[in-house]
């Protein structure tokens, strides 16, 4: 597997609100060494909901800081419950995370980047701007908010970039023209994005018209964004005559595993497929939040990412035949 968990625990330090809805949280490690860690780096934090262990996992603030690690969290009404586990948390809770890992390759010997955020989305992406810059990379953030006072890490933003940040908030009237940005782009420029599935799925077909490969387009997700409201799903296992309610704060991928079925799994965050299952029927619609499977597939909906995808209605899988979405 290309994900090794290694946990430890971790004391939380500090928590400070960046903006409404927004929190920013100090954790150290007991461990903790103050060594650098990639660009895109985030860790996965254990918290509880309705009495139950799960995971999260939240993207790292900035380079390597020498008080521990810092995150940030948007308070959603609409998330599966990690958010409201953390913001319920005080000064000195105690907490098990893992070690610092990156799935964000860029190309250091490019000359040109172009780093697209959307809301909290920009957390991945203050790390990769103070990077570019220290390497005096041409660089340039596009930062799309709903109203300049939610816009996070703003003033570290503009004393780090200054005219090379540019502010898309919507209560100004400035909405991001993903078409218009990247046709102004150097041809060899890499992108780097972080922001919500239905901005992520804008991106890459922007991206695409304007002639660029897509594989010059990197990004970071979000594991509970999709297109659909996150509610209540049901699952039905093709000829076992079983079925499963998936509420709306746990994943498939938990519930199934929680009732003996052993749905293998790796990343936890949609990308790397190894929980994809088949998909037999569905009475509804499915939401894909992953970025594994291709526009085609997503539309095909023969499979399903159990860790971060979701359904309104009803869908039958089988969990018995996986191989051909490796």
């Amino acid at each position: 597997m290309r994900f090794i968990e290694t946990w430890t625990t971790a004391t939380l330090l500090a928590v400070r609100d960046l903006a409404p809805g927004i929190r920013e949280f100090l954790l150290r490690p007991d461990d903790f060494t103050g060594a650098p860690y990639p660009v895109g780096s985030h860790i996965d934090v254990g918290v509880t909901i309705d009495g139950q262990p799960q995971t999260r996992s939240y993207s790292l603030v900035g380079e390597a800081d020498p008080q521990g690690f810092r995150i940030a969290v948007r308070h959603a009404a609409d998330s599966r419950g990690g958010s409201r586990y953390m913001w319920s948390l005080a000064p000195g809770a105690r907490l098990n995370i893992t070690q610092p890992a990156s799935l964000v390759q860029l190309d250091w010997t490019r000359r040109h980047f172009c780093l697209i955020a959307g809301g909290i989305g920009i957390t991945p992406i203050v790390g990769a701007a103070q990077a570019l810059v220290r390497r005096d990379a041409g660089v340039t953030l596009h930062y799309a908010v709903r109203a300049r006072s939610d816009a996070a890490y703003l003033e570290t933003l503009e004393r780090l970039l200054g005219e090379r940040l540019v502010v898309h908030a919507g209560d100004e009237g400035r909405r991001l023209d993903l078409d218009g940005v990247f046709a102004g782009l150097p041809q060899d420029t890499m992108a780097l994005f972080c922001g919500p599935m239905r901005m992520l799925d804008a991106a890459r077909r922007a991206w695409e018209a304007s002639g660029r490969p897509l594989t010059d387009l990197r990004y970071e997700t979000f594991g509970s964004s999709g297109l659909l409201p996150t509610e209540a799903f049901r699952v039905r296992l093709r000829g076992e005559g079983t079925e499963f309610v998936i509420p709306r704060d746990r994943s498939m991928l938990d519930v199934l595993n929680e009732a003996g079925h052993e749905v293998m799994s790796d990343c936890r965050r949609g990308e790397c497929g190894v929980c994809a299952l088949d998909v037999v029927a569905v009475d509804g619609e499915i939401d894909h939040r992953d970025v594994f499977f291709s526009d085609h597939q997503k539309q095909e909906s023969r499979k399903i990412c159990a860790c971060v995808s979701r359904a309104r209605g009803t869908i039958t899988v089988d969990t018995l035949h996986r191989a051909d979405a490796l």
